[in-house]
């Protein structure tokens, strides 16, 4: 849609259509984590770290940025899913400042498990919203 040009019904009909989807998803997407026994924001902590593009696993400033949210706030998240042992903390080699967050084999079965569901639901999503050419 063009700056310029008013939005039809039909684009306010697609709007709707799209975060009415949407809403519906991130909904499904939070029962699904709370049913193999996590928060919204653990999942997406776990998918997080698990999807993070750098060469060593992500620190807590890069999960910050992912995440949205502050420091302190992630650092409270990290110490929770430590708890729960879905992740562990590991020092830089070279600069012994800086720690990575990991994923433990519990926390891979977890984000495993739930991307399997969400990516089929994805699919589902696709075809609702099929590409234009």
């Amino acid at each position: 849609m063009s700056p310029a040009r008013r939005p039809t019904a039909r684009d306010y009909q697609e709007l709707l259509g799209f975060r009415t989807a949407l809403r519906r998803f991130l909904r499904w997407s939070e029962d699904q984590a709370r049913a193999v026994g996590l928060t919204p924001v653990q999942h997406q902590l776990l998918l997080a770290i698990k999807g993070h593009r750098g060469e060593s696993a992500p620190t807590i400033g890069e999960l910050s940025d992912y995440l949205v949210s502050r420091h302190h706030s992630v650092v409270e998240l990290i110490d929770r899913a430590v708890d729960a042992s879905l992740v562990e903390r590991r020092r830089d080699e070279a600069d012994h400042r800086v720690v990575h967050l990991l994923l433990t084999k519990l926390g891979e079965e977890r984000i495993e498990e739930l991307s399997r569901m969400h990516l089929e639901e994805l699919g589902q999503l696709r075809r609702l919203f099929p590409a234009e050419d």
